[in-house]
């Protein structure tokens, strides 16, 4: 199976480097200096003691001119529509389109480049981190999940090659699955992104202050009781109540952590918030709901972007 991973990042570099056990793999980028290094040094992923190194071949975005089996994106969801336009001619009649990335809404970008049947989502709770160029730490060993998102009437992703697809990742190192309600894991984790994180990002404070501050962890249950109500027009059915603990549960975990979305913040940089709490409230729209919490906090997210 041939597979073409966009965007080298840390997220990338690992699935790149992993599936290239078990599949023909190929990088696609946009930093030539970073690319070389790629295809001079490889792909070397750590995890404790161990370590590994892979030679995974790496392209600069647009030079790659023949359709593969996968292309799996793993670049910022906001430019999903632009790396899958500059390298539309990987893509074939029967090629799959895979998106792991956090947040929700990103099929609805792919399938402007493929059908319902050609078209996954999915989540994983595996980690990485980048020590240098061509060099990731792997930090998490959990499941990856993927599925299709077809409505009732629309084609869904042949099963024989899902099949093909999950057994190549578990064969890899990946803990994996297939999904029939893949939107339940989509919106299982867009619990978590689309409260107490985003909301740590526009209040620029570590997680643990959004459960221990009251007025902090008050519009978080707001949040998260619109998620809900978001969520079960999809067919992905929560407790509300139950959320609120399971997410409170997580904040007193990693109470010093920091989310990708006040980093962005921070530094000055777009961030995905359009594909998390956007998410939510497109999804609300396109049910005539109103979540007006989630509203909120997306424009405060975009005014701070503009700084």
């Amino acid at each position: 199976m041939k597979i073409t991973v966009i965007g080298p990042g840390a997220m990338g570099l690992l699935f790149g480097g992993k599936l290239a056990a078990c599949a023909d793999v190929s990088l696609i980028g946009s930093n030539a200096a970073n690319l070389e290094k790629i295809n001079k040094e490889g792909v070397t992923i750590k995890r404790g003691d161990s370590s590994v190194t892979r030679m995974v071949p790496a392209y600069m975005a647009g030079t790659c001119t023949e359709p593969v089996d996968v292309v799996m994106i793993f670049t910022k969801a906001y430019q999903i529509r632009d790396v899958l336009t500059q390298n539309r001619a990987l893509i074939g009649p029967d090629t799959l389109l895979l998106t792991l990335q956090n947040g929700a809404g990103h099929d609805r970008v792919m399938r402007e480049f493929a059908d319902s049947a050609h078209v996954l989502v999915g989540t994983t709770k595996q980690g990485s981190s980048r020590e240098s160029g061509c060099v990731i730490i792997n930090s998490g060993l959990g499941e990856t999940v993927f599925g299709g998102t077809a409505a009732e009437g629309e084609p869904s992703p042949d099963p024989e090659r899902l099949e093909e697809l999950r057994s190549i990742f578990e064969k890899s190192g990946f803990p994996c699955a297939v999904s029939n309600n893949v939107r339940f894991e989509v919106w299982n984790k867009l619990m978590i992104n689309a409260s107490a994180s985003v909301l740590s990002g526009v209040l620029q404070v570590p997680q643990g202050y959004v459960e221990s501050n009251a007025h902090a962890w008050s519009i978080c249950q707001d949040l998260i009781r619109e998620i809900c109500a978001a969520a079960a027009g999809e067919g992905a059915i929560f407790d509300p109540e139950e959320q609120i603990l399971r997410v409170q549960d997580h904040l007193r975990k990693a109470p010093g952590g920091f989310t990708s979305i006040y980093s962005d913040i921070k530094n000055g940089r777009k961030t995905e918030a359009d594909f998390i709490c956007g998410a939510v409230v497109r999804a609300a729209q396109d049910q005539g709901l109103r979540v007006p919490v989630q509203e909120t906090i997306l424009r405060l997210v975009h005014a701070m972007e503009e700084r």
